[in-house]
């Protein structure tokens, strides 16, 4: 008579739950380091925070790519902007980028001659 009950019960503990991971998406643009800890994403869809100095902080920080200095616009000391694409997971409502997974650095001449990023000095 107890097995009659165990049996479902061993049944029900085998089921497991999977929940897909939110797929990464890429995102090109300006790739921005103003100052200390502040970063930013100037793409077609607009600015997307990936850190700010004091708060908020994108995981994966340190997948961002390494800037080549020729491809790079210092404008603060050792901070600015490169050119890069990004694969990101957002969150569109916040326009904040969550999680960093990898990227690569791409010629200023990319970002400079696409007709849907703004416009940068």
């Amino acid at each position: 008579m107890k097995l009659k009950w165990l049996i479902p019960a061993i049944i029900s503990s085998c089921f497991i739950v999977v929940i897909p991971a939110k797929a990464a998406e890429t995102r090109c643009g300006w790739l921005i380091n103003p100052t200390p800890a502040n970063w930013y994403l100037k793409d077609k869809d607009g600015q997307w925070t990936i850190s700010a100095q004091g708060g908020y902080q994108a995981v994966g920080m340190n997948n961002i790519p390494p800037f080549n200095d020729d491809e790079y616009v210092k404008t603060n000391v050792n901070y600015g902007y490169g050119c890069a694409c990004l694969n990101v997971g957002t969150d569109r409502n916040r326009m904040k980028i969550t999680t960093i997974q990898g990227g690569e650095q791409l010629p200023l001449s990319t970002c400079r001659k696409d007709p849907n990023l703004p416009k940068i000095r």
